[in-house]
């Protein structure tokens, strides 16, 4: 028999409870996440490491810090090296190495980061000259795949970390932009980037765009923070001495105007795996790591 009164009953049980639901705020519901494990860029204590190594790498995990990306290892094998990490609870997913060393010491690379435990391997920068030419950038990319192959048969991945440069068109390469060329002209399975999300505000870019371009190809990224960016035009970009904005402006996140909830709520999209935090020139190196680790250890996005 049809039961108009149950019916009607169930109609408004359900139509309240979708009203309550309505009603409450949406984060409620919303996925919320957050970095699992912080991670610090050790050139920004360059100068506590070079006169005390395993202690500054025991401050930096007494600030609650559980990664850390080398930059140089002031003259410690990398036995010690790992040594000492696994004192302090600390890892090191992946390591700086200059364009030389990509060049001509590879292999003594890929050992140093397997004794280490580094799964990445990433080169900040290149040389001069080959920036200016065609066959000069021809041959950045050649070296990149080609070390990004071999690393990869050793269970390494290689990436490659931008400054402001990359963002400047490039005669050489018809008006191009270098990151641009090198995203395209290297294998995306070999090389991956190393995102300066600092460095790329300054040159304004916008990270996302960069990440729904090429989804997955930036699995590291440094943060970094401004009080106030500079608004340069491609010229002014091109001829950009960083020193000022280093000592002045540079800030950690949360301090300045970089929007980091927005950006990282594409994480995702873009692959990241490790947050690291630069200052390039902080007062107080320590007291600007405590204030980073404390914004982004409570950060949600």
């Amino acid at each position: 028999m049809y039961n108009s009164s149950m019916n009607r009953r169930a109609f408004i049980e359900s139509t309240v409870a979708t009203g309550i639901l309505t009603s409450l705020p949406m984060q409620t519901f919303a996925a919320t996440h957050q970095i699992s494990k912080v991670g610090v860029q050790l050139y920004t204590v360059r100068g506590a490491l070079k006169q005390d190594f395993a202690g500054t790498l025991a401050r930096v995990a007494g600030i609650g810090y559980k990664e850390v990306e080398f930059a140089g290892y002031f003259n410690h094998s990398p036995a010690d090296v790992r040594a000492i990490l696994d004192k302090n609870g600390l890892s090191a997913p992946s390591c700086h190495v200059s364009y030389d060393i990509v060049q001509n010491r590879w292999p003594e690379a890929i050992d140093a980061a397997h004794t280490i435990g580094q799964t990445y391997i990433i080169c900040p920068s290149i040389d001069a000259k080959n920036r200016k030419s065609a066959e000069g950038w021809k041959r950045v990319t050649d070296l990149f795949n080609k070390a990004g192959e071999a690393s990869k048969k050793a269970g390494i991945q290689f990436g490659y970390h931008n400054h402001w440069l990359e963002f400047v068109p490039d005669p050489n390469l018809s008006g191009k932009l270098p990151y641009d060329y090198l995203l395209d002209s290297t294998d995306p399975n070999l090389v991956k980037m190393e995102m300066d999300l600092g460095w790329a505000a300054v040159a304004g870019q916008d990270p996302l765009t960069y990440f729904q371009r090429n989804p997955g190809r930036f699995p590291l990224v440094h943060i970094k923070d401004f009080k106030t960016l500079p608004h340069l035009t491609a010229q002014q970009l091109a001829t950009f001495d960083s020193k000022q904005l280093e000592e002045n402006e540079m800030t950690e996140p949360g301090h300045g105007q970089i929007d980091w909830k927005r950006i990282f709520a594409k994480s995702d999209q873009a692959g990241i795996q490790h947050f690291f935090v630069e200052h390039d020139a902080p007062k107080d190196a320590f007291a600007s790591l405590t204030a980073s680790y404390q914004y982004l250890s409570a950060l949600r996005f």
